[in-house]
């Protein structure tokens, strides 16, 4: 018997440090925050957040995405585990509007690529981490009647 599943619940990234790895994710997206243990907690009650490890859990509407700041290593793609992220937009528009705050930001990427199913824009985060954003190409078919 398999097990059936709906969709990806969430993804936590392990990131080396939290604040540089905050600034870059909410610089690009506008994730908002779903968990983070809240300013000021009482030391009595942060055990409730020890699940963070100091970290923060974004919510991207059918998914969360986590950042765990608990590495002191570099992420290499070639290890076991993870490759990349590939996170969707909405259109190629989408990702031209990306390229524009990625250039803007400094962050470097490979342009648009072409890859038949669609078209992405590969980039990494400050810890190496390679992200893609992926848009489905635009029909240029045409019913006629």
């Amino acid at each position: 018997m398999a097990i059936n599943t709906s969709s990806v619940n969430h993804i936590r990234l392990t990131v080396t440090d939290i604040d540089r790895s905050r600034a870059f994710y909410e610089g690009i997206f506008a994730w908002p925050v779903a968990i983070e243990m809240p300013a000021g907690t009482p030391a009595k009650d942060q055990g409730r957040y020890a699940f963070l490890h100091g970290g923060v859990i974004y919510d991207l509407g059918y998914t969360l995405l986590g950042l765990r700041p608990v590495s002191t290593d570099a992420f290499d793609e070639d290890r076991t585990g993870l490759d990349h992220l590939s996170l969707a937009v909405g259109s190629p528009a989408e990702l031209e509007d990306a390229i524009h705050l990625l250039d803007g930001l400094g962050v470097d990427h490979g342009g648009i690529k072409d890859i038949g199913s669609g078209l992405i824009v590969e980039f990494r985060d400050p810890d190496n981490i390679a992200l893609e954003l992926f848009a489905a190409k635009v029909s240029t078919s045409s019913t006629s009647g």
